[in-house]
């Protein structure tokens, strides 16, 4: 078998390495499937959209002055939460739903911040997001789309080429500079956007892979817990990407 390859950050080349053999004898509710994966992910589809409510509730009550803080405690314990699921995956059946939980509260305020400016926006998100999750994974389940290496390649280092940047812009923001063109409604702005949605939505297509070669490998029950988190990580970071690209196609009208 090829080795397995994904820029996801969660679903690296070394995820499933210590789990590479199916042992003899091991029975099927023993091992991870791509069906349990799929009704994994779907517990943390629900806990995320959970305290996304919650939050974008808050958003529009007496107690708004409160959104932000639950923003700082959902990003802060969003990335705690999934340093642990990736440097001890046997936590993810616990740091997987927390992680969701917390994620939520931070994407219930984004979103609030984003209809505000822009009615309508955040359903446009949504629906692209999942519109382009099953495109993709019909794709992949007809072989319309086969992932070779050279294609694993070019995404996993578009993908590190953009988290560098961000990683840059992060720095430089302290000292008040801002990377030129790429947030503005521009033409160049807006291409960047669609660049970067882009790599996110081929970053679903290398999941899939990654997640099915787990499950042939025989990898265990708990890796259903990270393959769903791996992909949850992926399908934010499409979501936020869609929604800033929608920002931008609104400021030039």
């Amino acid at each position: 078998m090829s080795m397995m390859r994904t820029a996801n950050p969660a679903l690296n080349n070394d995820a499933f390495s210590h789990v590479g053999r199916l042992l003899e004898g091991s029975r099927d509710s023993e091992t991870m499937t791509i069906q349990g994966t799929t009704n994994k992910t779907f517990v943390l589809l629900g806990l995320c959209l959970a305290t996304a409510c919650y939050t974008w509730k808050l958003a529009y009550g007496p107690e708004a002055y409160l959104v932000g803080r639950m923003m700082m405690l959902g990003i802060f314990g969003g990335l705690i939460c999934a340093l642990v699921t990736i440097f001890k995956k046997t936590a993810a059946p616990i740091s997987a739903p927390l992680y969701a939980l917390f994620e939520g509260l931070a994407m219930g305020g984004i979103s609030a911040h984003f209809e505000a400016r822009f009615p309508g926006i955040v359903i446009q998100a949504v629906g692209l997001t999942f519109g382009t999750l099953f495109a993709l994974l019909a794709a992949y389940k007809s072989r319309i789309i086969q992932p070779s290496e050279n294609f694993k390649l070019g995404i996993a280092a578009a993908t590190g080429a953009i988290c560098l940047l961000y990683l840059v812009e992060m720095g430089i923001g302290f000292f008040g500079i801002r990377v030129p063109l790429i947030h503005e409604s521009g033409l160049i702005g807006i291409g960047f956007s669609l660049f970067v949605v882009a790599i996110a939505a081929f970053n679903l297509v290398l999941d899939f892979d990654f997640i099915e070669n787990g499950a042939a490998q025989g990898a265990p029950k708990y890796m259903e817990w990270y393959g769903a988190f791996g992909l949850m990580v992926t399908l934010i970071w499409l979501y936020l990407e869609l929604l800033r690209l929608l920002a931008k196609s609104r400021s030039r009208r």
